[in-house]
């Protein structure tokens, strides 16, 4: 049995300002060719299938389109989707009935009896293989909050998220494993953050509480294999335990990870291969090297790129390192970018200042010895490169008599 793992869709999302919808188009069509071309029996999506809980419209026509599209080209390929913590549970779950008819799993939430106990009907999927038999079972649990959280036997010091999240897969992944024959593997498809798990700089929010509730990795021991979403770098944390990874840089800084899907190949119930497919790029990103603002110009001008459509046009991010603040910085990329096929994402701004604190530039005087204006000098000389020009400094006296006029 072949089984594409893949997570952190996104769809809806915009880079500073600027739709996707191309490379979501792109990633798609490369998605639904792959499927066909490796023949792949069943495709699972953990999580983040929306880069918002309330995505455009355009973004829930785009994820129909796609499943349908599979529907009609696969009959038999297999397709569990769970909800992520971009995700909204209620809407994901809304269409469930509908989707089921059509023999597509997209589960937004877990569910409890009356007697709080958790259903786990719903969370385990049967995968069967090209000869209609079960090959595996697939314990497809969403994105979980903490609200669905009911830790029982809480001992002193134990963490209520960590252990409510393992008292859930623990319930899940045991009905799966008594469900499984010596023959089928028990697959675990989760969305969270495992310790050890490396986070990108700009684009992951925090989950449960932050990086003191990460989850270890033995939560997934009873599985033969872990298909996780929410860490947009692809990885494996621990053996056995992946994620896949975002198909799509989701910020500038992620401009240079190695995107991919996983193909998973199982025989007789055991894992015997996996292959990381790189996903290729659709619209490239370009980030100068951080230099000053002149050096960027000319960097800019110095651009030789291909005519294409704008929607397919490269993202740029300038990086300035400059000793003081200038004026007119955006006015002045734009001029230098032209007509050139590029779109200006981002320009990031640092200073060259000293970075010391109030008390290092003040010697041994308190702070409460110092006049506002000597504060204001310190202020620039921590962010900043030299002193303030007197015409700011001037600038600075003139709203500090205004304040103090406003007061009397």
């Amino acid at each position: 049995m072949k089984i594409l793992h893949t997570a952190d869709w996104h769809l809806g999302h915009q880079l500073h300002g600027h739709d996707r919808r191309f490379e979501h188009d792109a990633f798609l069509d490369w998605l639904a060719d792959t499927i066909k071309r490796r023949d792949i029996d069943a495709l699972l999506v953990a999580g983040d299938l929306f880069d918002t809980a309330n995505p455009p419209a355009s973004a829930w026509q785009l994820l129909y389109r796609f499943l349908a599209r599979l529907r009609a080209e696969h009959p038999a390929l297999e397709m569990v989707l769970i909800g992520g913590n971009h995700d909204s549970p209620s809407k994901l779950d809304a269409p469930h009935e509908l989707l089921r008819a059509f023999d597509l799993h997209l589960v937004g939430s877990i569910s409890r009896d009356d007697e709080g106990r958790l259903e786990t009907e719903r969370l385990l999927v049967p995968l069967r293989g090209k000869n209609g038999e079960v090959a595996a079972w697939c314990a497809a649990v969403p994105f979980l909050r903490s609200s669905d959280l009911r830790p029982d036997g809480l001992s002193e010091g134990q963490d209520r998220l960590i252990e409510g999240v393992r008292q859930v897969y623990e319930a899940v992944l045991s009905e799966g494993r008594a469900r499984c024959h010596p023959d089928q593997a028990l697959i675990a498809m989760g969305h969270a953050y495992l310790a050890a798990g490396q986070l990108s700089e700009l684009s992951e929010r925090r989950v449960l509480g932050g990086n003191q509730h990460a989850l270890p990795a033995e939560l997934f021991a009873a599985a033969d294999y872990t298909a996780l979403g929410h860490l947009h770098l692809a990885q494996s944390p621990a053996e056995g335990v992946h994620y896949s990874g975002s198909p799509l840089p989701l910020s500038l800084a992620e401009a240079n990870y190695n995107h991919q899907v996983l193909e998973v190949t199982f025989e007789g119930g055991k894992l015997a291969r996996l292959e990381r497919i790189p996903v290729p790029r659709a619209v490239e990103m370009i980030r100068l090297p951080q230099s000053g603002l002149d050096e960027a110009l000319q960097a800019i001008e110095a651009l030789d790129l291909p005519a294409c459509p704008q929607q397919a046009q490269p993202f740029l991010e300038v990086r300035l390192l400059l000793p003081k603040p200038e004026a007119r910085i955006r006015e002045r990329v734009l001029a230098a970018i032209g007509d050139k096929p590029v779109r200006l994402a981002r320009i990031t701004t640092s200073y060259q200042g000293s970075g010391q604190g109030l008390a290092d530039g003040a010697g041994q005087r308190r702070l409460d010895e110092l006049s506002p204006t000597e504060v204001f000098r310190l202020c620039y000389q921590r962010q900043f490169d030299g002193e303030p020009e007197a015409e700011l400094v001037a600038s600075f006296e003139e709203i500090l008599e205004q304040v103090k006029e406003s007061s009397q």
